[in-house]
């Protein structure tokens, strides 16, 4: 399958297969395939190699590391939307609207004549690999009043090129973000691969050089029939005829769950080699909470509104606790097909629950390319949206500690305190309202908060030991005196004492009420 395939696209795969009557060994991506083919003669070579996969409907970039019968990949990028069909459907947008141009008719809503121009495009696009121009004859395409209309053209590869400029450009984009991925240069590139039947596309293979500083594609691998040579050594090492061969291949999307504020919080980063499992610690956002949603989700993006939603499941039947006290493991486990299992799992009563991703519902015709490239063009907002959803977070638990401290503290608090406190409230609330808010100004309101609400817990806890200190010198001052047991420290007047008997009541007297405490 494409590197670029989401689980749900693997697993329609998976079961197109096993519907035919297939026993679906293992699901393998294209580029790697293509490397395996390359590469079952060169295990003794150290060398890094890019798979340039551009085939009919799809386009893949993987790099991977080769030595010592391991094939590792590094990164792998792509466009799931990107293929030959677009490089058809540029000539037929040009030859509908130079006949509508010529002929005053719009072959666009003629499904007859819209088929024969779209063979008549790929053919066109096949024979400009080889020549410098084509001819495009199409008799009787359609037929007006006036009697049958002929469709005759000529287009030549520079004509073609400028037509497909974009696309062309567009397939760099994943080449980039496959060698930053990889933490590598186009230098360290040791070998391009090019597989499947567009890349026979002179402009494609001549920008391909360009990038790697006059760099050839290496020609030693048939790029129709890499990938399949290289799944059949991959079925090779599953059934044990092909030996001292190991295949490491990596997830091309970052996986994880849907947190408090909306939060996207990444379990499994992206280019993570598979199969791999990996888990993390989740808790209850709001006290006696007695289930759990859990939203898997697929993408790069901070928020999880921008990424793929893969699935949901709940986790219920948990002992009501306050928040943040019930620990629940958040695991996701990924097999070699590249299939994803999600669980949660509640350590305190041992209840667990589990998905296994099999959603049909695919990606939009642009959205497994948005997740990547958004992640990068969107990088600076989606760091400030996370960023106030975090401190959101961190509000909602000072808010928590000032209702607390109103609760806890009734009486206690003088009303100019409550009112300060009060204010601080209502600014950080009016900050959380506030849609266009930076993160450095809500930080300053939530600071503020903190600060308040740490001086009043630190003038209750001085005045209670002022409270206990006083209790704790009673005793030694009816004791030293012979007075009332009812003896106040303010009934002492030290005008009254001699000097020996001030000494006594001094900081000594406090120290031996301190120590006959502790007895």
């Amino acid at each position: 399958v494409p590197a670029y395939f989401t689980d749900a696209q693997r697993q329609a795969t998976k079961d197109a297969g096993t519907i035919s009557g297939l026993d679906v060994l293992r699901i393998i991506n294209e580029p790697t395939a293509a490397a395996l083919s390359y590469g079952l003669d060169k295990q003794d070579q150290e060398q890094i190699v890019l798979v340039f996969d551009l085939g009919g409907g799809t386009f893949d970039v993987s790099i991977l590391q080769l030595g010592d019968g391991v094939f590792e990949v590094k990164a792998t990028a792509g466009n799931n939307h990107l293929g030959g069909d677009d490089f058809d459907n540029a000539i037929v947008e040009w030859m509908t609207g130079m006949f509508r141009k010529q002929e005053g008719i719009d072959l666009s809503a003629d499904r007859m004549a819209l088929q024969r121009i779209r063979e008549a495009a790929e053919k066109a696009k096949i024979e400009l690999s080889n020549m410098p121009s084509t001819s495009i004859n199409l008799p009787f395409i359609t037929a007006d009043e006036s009697g049958p209309k002929h469709l005759e053209m000529s287009l030549t590869r520079a004509h073609f090129e400028q037509l497909a400029a974009e696309l062309i450009k567009s397939t760099l984009e994943p080449v980039k973000q496959a060698i930053k991925d990889a933490d590598l240069t186009p230098e360290a590139i040791d070998r391009i691969l090019l597989v499947g039947g567009s890349t026979r596309i002179p402009a494609v293979q001549e920008a391909i050089t360009h990038y790697f500083n006059g760099k050839s594609p290496d020609r030693s691998v048939n790029p129709d029939e890499a990938v399949a040579l290289g799944a059949s050594i991959q079925a090779g090492v599953l059934g044990g005829e092909v030996k001292d061969l190991l295949l490491l291949d990596v997830t091309p999307l970052s996986l994880g769950i849907e947190t408090l504020g909306e939060v996207f919080t990444k379990v499994i980063e992206r280019n993570t080699t598979i199969p791999t499992s990996k888990s993390q610690i989740f808790s209850t956002a709001t006290d006696g909470q007695t289930s759990v949603e859990i939203h898997a989700l697929q993408g790069e993006r901070a928020m999880a509104r921008d990424n793929k939603s893969l699935g949901k499941f709940e986790l219920d039947g948990l002992p009501p606790a306050p928040r943040g006290v019930p620990q629940i493991e958040v695991a996701f486990e990924i097999d070699a097909d590249g299939i994803l299992q999600v669980s949660a799992l509640d350590k305190g009563t041992g209840r667990a629950q589990s998905i296994r991703i099999t959603n049909t519902g695919g990606l939009s015709s642009s959205e497994v390319d948005r997740m990547r490239q958004e992640a990068d063009t969107y990088a600076d907002e989606d760091d400030r949206r996370r960023q106030l959803a975090e401190l959101t977070n961190r509000a909602d638990n000072l808010f928590y500690s000032y209702e607390a401290t109103l609760r806890d503290n009734v009486g206690l608090l003088d009303d100019s305190t409550k009112a300060d406190l009060d204010e601080k409230v209502a600014r950080l609330r009016r900050a959380i309202q506030n849609p266009t808010m930076q993160p450095q100004e809500f930080q300053g309101y939530l600071d503020a908060l903190q600060t308040a609400l740490f001086t009043v817990g630190s003038s209750l806890y001085r005045d209670m030991e002022v409270d206990e200190a006083i209790d704790m010198q009673i005793p030694d001052a009816y004791i030293r005196s012979g007075e009332d047991a009812d003896l106040n420290t303010k009934d002492l007047d030290t005008e009254d004492l001699d000097d020996g008997e001030y000494d006594d009541l001094g900081l000594d007297a406090t120290v031996t009420a301190d120590y006959e405490a502790i007895d």
